[in-house]
């Protein structure tokens, strides 16, 4: 049965573990199809604080699903779902294996287990819940959310008033908590998926490898990349895409809250941190094999040997 269905890889790791390299040198040995499994680099002009592959990666290994949004616009798992099924459907049907490749893992997540059925966005109770924050502050809604779900409200930050105001919309609209609706799980994916999680054995050398990834990204113009999107004035840091790390630290210093210094030290510092809840999210993953990316030609060869078994 399930060697009738096609066949899809995924490759996921932490940031700065290799996963872009081991993806190119993969479609030089096998007919796969990159689709970027990424929160970030879906932003157009955000390039390098994203760590976008390059022109010449671009040309060596296409991937999909980068520089569809405009730094001002949403995009939700639901959105990536449905962009991902047709992109893989389409490298299917040209007789190649899709690759989704990225760190993004509430995306794989919400591709291989499908999404609940959380109701839309309501424009009026979203704009209530928005002027209950103007008038009560982000804290008080956090509160509420705590009495109404408090296992929503451990998961949400009081300082994501994003994720805070979803939550409490989905039980104003449906009665029903985001708990309660999560647990109904929805469409799986129809693909024989193999699975793989890319990174350092040595936590070190991941930590060595930001750092360094981070003073490239210095030197490449980011602090001139982001002052362009600060200049825009229609952009704000409770949009998605100025909370992307190391953006929204920078933009603390176009803000006049830190030093330059201390907003690369803090953009270090949050990209560590992503990394680790990476990591942790990736170690409760089932059916998963893991990669060392300090031996590329070893994860090229398990990689290749697992999918070429099925081909």
């Amino acid at each position: 049965m399930t060697k009738s269905l096609p066949q899809a890889i995924f490759l996921m790791g932490p940031t700065a573990s290799g996963k872009t390299d081991l993806a190119i040198r993969l479609r030089q040995q096998l007919p796969v199809e990159l689709i970027s499994v990424d929160s970030a680099l879906i932003y157009r002009d955000m390039d390098i604080g994203t760590a976008k592959p390059d022109a010449a990666e671009l040309a060596q290994a296409p991937h999909r699903l980068i520089d569809i949004r405009d730094p001002s616009q949403s995009y939700s798992a639901a959105d990536f779902r449905e962009d991902a099924l047709k992109e893989m459907a389409d490298i299917v049907a040209a007789g190649r294996i899709p690759l989704l490749v990225g760190g993004t893992m509430l995306y794989f997540k919400a591709l291989l287990e499908g999404l609940s059925p959380l109701p839309q966005a309501d424009p009026a109770i979203r704009a209530e819940i928005e002027q209950q924050a103007r008038e009560q502050g982000w804290q008080a809604l956090h509160q509420e959310l705590q009495q109404i779900d408090p296992v929503s409200a451990t998961r949400i930050h009081p300082n994501d008033p994003q994720r805070l105001s979803r939550a409490l919309e989905v039980f104003r609209i449906s009665g029903k908590t985001l708990t309660e609706l999560t647990q109904t799980q929805g469409e799986t994916l129809p693909y024989q998926v193999h699975q793989f999680a890319i990174t350092p054995m040595d936590r070190a050398i991941l930590h060595q490898r930001i750092e360094q990834r981070f003073d490239k990204m210095i030197k490449a113009g980011f602090e001139q990349e982001v002052r362009a999107l600060y200049e825009r004035g229609d952009l704000h840091p409770d949009l998605p895409s100025v909370r992307c790390v190391g953006y929204r630290q920078m933009w603390d210093y176009f803000d006049g809250n830190c030093t330059l210094d201390e907003a690369v030290f803090r953009g270090i510092c949050a990209t560590r941190q992503l990394a680790k809840r990476q990591i942790t999210w990736l170690r409760s993953w089932k059916a998963l094999t893991w990669l060392d990316s300090s031996d590329v030609e070893k994860a090229l060869q398990t990689v290749t040997n697992s999918v070429s078994r099925e081909v």
